[in-house]
């Protein structure tokens, strides 16, 4: 039985007195809760109150992204052994905002695994169809190639430490959600293109979330497939209530 990962991303979302509050207030909603993993993905400047206010809970604490190299002249990005220092386990790669909105490609976004794995990171892998191609009926094309691309050159003991999160894109931050039976069908064809780069096995132990406007009222639905292995949660991670009844539906 893969274990069902629940990982909440604030996006650009909450300030560091505000982290230190809600982490505490989502750490009594969770308290006891050990059936699954519980992530908090934050900004940048949040992270450190994160990580203090998560310290004895069963809250492990990610970033939203990381770059590709160690050092150097990249102004404004933030390297893996800056995030381990801060006791960032998790980061987020690939979403679909910042391959919208900063340029970032298959390629770099294999590079940024690439590193963030070397150093001892936990990757969220985001993959996704646009809406024109899902209505193109080329779902499967897109999601093979970008999970074939971003995993190009791993090993599978490195897959241990990898999650993929299918996210539709034409679902996230609109309301619309695919149906269970979309979202566990997407989630299996990722699970095939892993089967071919690696083996069957590989295949079945690699943690698969579903990344599409998840809530409160239809988590359990989704939860409820075979292939959906947890949630990237979105606006319902910043409502400690509603991220409480998704992790309860993962239980």
């Amino acid at each position: 039985m893969r274990k069902k990962v629940i990982a909440g991303n604030w996006k650009m979302n909450k300030t560091p007195a505000e982290t230190t509050v809600f982490i505490n207030e989502l750490s009594k909603v969770t308290a006891g809760k050990n059936n699954c993993d519980i992530i908090a993905c934050v900004p940048f400047v949040d992270i450190q109150n994160a990580v203090a206010a998560a310290k004895g809970t069963n809250i492990k604490i990610g970033a939203q992204n990381v770059h590709f190299e160690k050092s150097g002249a990249f102004t404004g990005e933030i390297s893996a052994d800056m995030l381990l220092d801060l006791g960032v386990e998790y980061v987020i790669i690939g979403h679909s905002e910042r391959r919208q909105y900063f340029g970032e490609t298959d390629d770099t976004v294999n590079l940024r695994v690439k590193a963030a794995l070397s150093a001892g990171l936990i990757v969220i892998l985001c993959i996704g169809e646009l809406l024109a191609q899902r209505e193109d009926g080329i779902t499967s094309e897109i999601l093979s190639m970008q999970t074939k691309k971003a995993l190009k050159g791993l090993t599978k003991d490195q897959m241990k430490n990898v999650i993929i999160a299918y996210e539709p894109v034409w679902a996230i931050g609109t309301g619309k959600t695919a149906t269970a039976e979309q979202a566990n069908e997407a989630c299996l064809i990722v699970r095939d293109a892993v089967a071919e780069i690696f083996d069957k096995e590989t295949a079945e132990n690699t943690i698969i979330q579903y990344g599409g406007s998840m809530n409160a009222k239809n988590a359990a639905e989704l939860l409820a497939m075979e292939n959906v292995d947890g949630g990237l949660i979105g606006g319902a991670s910043l409502k400690s209530a509603d991220f409480g009844i998704i992790v309860d539906a993962a239980q």
